[in-house]
This record gives structure tokens, sequence and C-alpha cells, in this order.
């Protein structure tokens, strides 16, 4: 349960380890949240989680408060900060706040770009303006009180913060890998961009790749042929109107069904799919990636997802509670959460003089870890 948290200095690929109930996956569905708030309305996102009172932190009546910084968005240079306040007004949920503001150029005064309360606000109109051109805004008016402004204004081309910042939002991607849903056959042929949460579209989302990016396909192949003994290839068929996965083994000339191979070879190449992917999320949220692998693949598997952030590709987050994993980790990116009187802490190893001097001399960070240095977070 998260209650005053704030999280800084997020690199480009973050690790978030601690026992069970401690909050990694609170976190995760904070980001969905978020999303699915943006995409549709608030009601919708907050029914889906059982309503105001399960979201809301326990012990309290509300609001709901959440604040984001930003780097690196094309439309500016500076740090741009969305924060969204969302309450009950007659038992009915509201957007009581909704603020999204940066500064003009590296010296210029704090802008707020759009500020939003009960469904009415003000947007500056002549943000592409430079020099000392004195600030315009107009008033206007929602629909509805619990939608987001954010995503009215972030539809239209002349405000482009507001367009970028909606368009990397929509992109975030929670992934929560199940095997068995990994393992259906469609019904039909067809098109997916993007392999789903649950990955129940794998064989979809594989024909997809294969016949539009063959070279990232390839590329797949042969990260598979490094990390899966006697691994040949894999191969997206159409029979009968489904699609089928059928994988080759070297040793073998006859293939094999999906449902005939491993859970670890199903989940390497679900994930290699995600981090290859030819138009990556902007944020990729995974859910213990280290379920169903061989801890000997596990270091691996958190080198690639670290390689996706490098390339670029996105953000990664991801929650685990895998020693073996998190020994691929970098120190500045793991965060291990503890509980204080019911409410989730966030530590940041790369804060600890101590853990950096251990790393430094050879030490891994799933062995301290193990060993009980992330005080609190013991796996």
């Amino acid at each position: 349960m998260f209650r005053e948290v704030s999280i800084n200095n997020l690199p480009g690929c973050c690790v978030f380890v601690g026992a069970n109930g401690t909050g990694k996956s609170s976190l995760f569905y904070l980001f969905g949240f978020l999303r699915e708030a943006l995409t549709y309305n608030v009601k919708q996102a907050l029914a889906k989680r059982g309503g105001f009172k399960e979201v809301v932190s326990r012990g309290t009546t509300g609001p709901i408060e959440i604040e984001l910084k930003f780097r690196d968005l094309e439309a500016t240079s500076s740090k741009v900060t969305y924060l969204l306040v969302i309450d009950q007004v007659k038992n009915r949920p509201v957007v009581k706040r909704e603020v999204l503001n940066y500064r003009r150029g590296r010296n210029g005064g704090l802008r707020h770009f759009l500020d939003f309360s009960l469904g009415k606000g003000k947007v500056i109109i002549n943000d592409k303006d430079s020099g000392k051109a004195k600030e315009k805004s107009q008033e206007e008016k929602l629909v509805s009180e619990d939608i987001l402004a954010l995503n009215g204004l972030g539809q239209l081309q002349r405000f482009e913060i507001a367009r970028e910042l909606r368009h990397f939002i929509e992109n975030w991607h929670m992934s929560d890998l199940q095997i068995s849903e990994a393992r259906r056959i469609n019904q039909s042929a067809g098109y997916d961009e993007h392999l789903s949460s649950s990955g129940d579209n794998l064989a979809l989302s594989a024909q997809s790749l294969h016949g539009q990016y063959p070279d990232k396909y390839n590329e797949i192949l042969q990260k598979m042929a490094q990390r899966v003994p006697g691994f040949a290839a894999v191969e997206p068929v159409i029979e009968n109107g489904r699609i089928l996965l059928k994988f080759h083994e070297s040793a073998f000339e006859e293939p094999f069904q999906s449902w005939q191979v491993s859970d670890g070879t199903i989940s390497i190449f679900a994930y290699l799919l995600q981090l290859y992917d030819p138009n990556p999320h902007s944020l990729l949220c995974v859910e213990e990636p280290n379920n169903q692998l061989y801890p000997d693949i596990l270091m691996i598997l958190a080198e690639e997802f670290s390689l996706y952030a490098k390339r670029g590709g996105g953000q990664v987050f991801v929650s685990t509670q895998s020693p073996d994993f998190l020994n691929g980790a970098h120190l500045e990116g793991i965060f291990w959460l503890t509980k204080k009187a019911g409410y989730t802490q966030v530590h940041m190893t790369g804060e600890e003089q101590l853990l950096k001097r251990l790393v430094e001399v050879g030490d891994l960070p799933g062995a301290l870890w193990t060993e009980g240095f992330f005080e609190g977070a013991h796996p």
C-alpha cells in the first residue's frame, strides 16, 4: 500500500525487488491505472479496480494524488511535471485538479500549460511563441468532470507538449506473461502490432513481426539460438485458418508445436518479441519474468532488459523475487521495497555506500540481497 512515496532519478532500466506484499504489483498497477484513466476516463479506470475506496490508500479517505516528472520530450528541452488529483464528490469520482507545467527556457519561469479542476480550466494557446511574448491562455470546459484534459488537448495538433505526453502515456505496456495463455492457438489469422499483456496472441504477434520486419525476427532467432540449447528456429504458419508456432530443433527433423516445448522456451521467445519490438513501448512494465526460467538464463535476461533501454527502445521496469535475475542488474537501477506501519517504503541501492563498495569488489546484487544487505526486503 502506497502513501506519500517518492521515487527519484529513475534510470532507463529499473528493477524492483522485495518480499511478498511489499507493493511491487501495486506500483505497476499505478501506471496501468493512469494509462486507462487517460485513454478512457477516471471512473472506468477506478471501476476496473473495485472503485475509489479500493484504490485510495487504506486508512484514508482520499484524495488520490499522482505526480510524474518527465524529461527528454521532443516538444521541450525542460522537465515537464504532470499532477493529477482524483477525489469523490457526492460519491462520484472526479478530477479535482490536473496541472501540466514546465519552465520556458533554461532560466525561464514556471508555466502552467494546463490547469483544470472539476472539468473546467485554462490552457496556454501561444505555447510555440518565443522571446518575451505575453502569455495567452483561454478557458475550456470538458464534457465531464471525470475525464482528463490531457486526453482532449493531446489530440489537437497545436498543443505539442500535451500531444506528446498523451502519446507517451498511452504507449505504456504492462506485461504479466502467462504460459498457459501464450500456448493458446488463435482461431483466425490477422494482425497484431504488440504482444499482449498475458501473451495470448504470441503466435499472431510472431507472424506479424515475421512478415513485416523479417530482419528483426531473424535477430530474435539468433538470440534464441544463443540462449536455448539445440534451438534452430520458430516458424509461424497458418493451417486451417489458425496461426501455429512450430519450433525446430537441430536434432530432429519434425518441428514441435507450442504445447510440446518447455515453459522456458516459450517465455524467452515471448520476452524477446517484446524487447525487439520495432515499435517499442515508451514504458514496459514486466512482472516476475523469472517464472518458468532456469536460473542460469535469468542473468542473461536481465542484461537483455538493460540493453532494451540502452538501445532507446523505452524505459523498462521489472519486478522480481529472483536473486539470479538481480545478479544481472545494475546496482544503480535496483530499488527495494519494504513496509513500515503498513505502508510501502522505496529504497535505492545506488545510494547505499556499503552496497556500492561491495559490488565494486566483486559481490553480486542478488547475493547481497539473499544475505540480508537489503534491509527489510528478504527474498
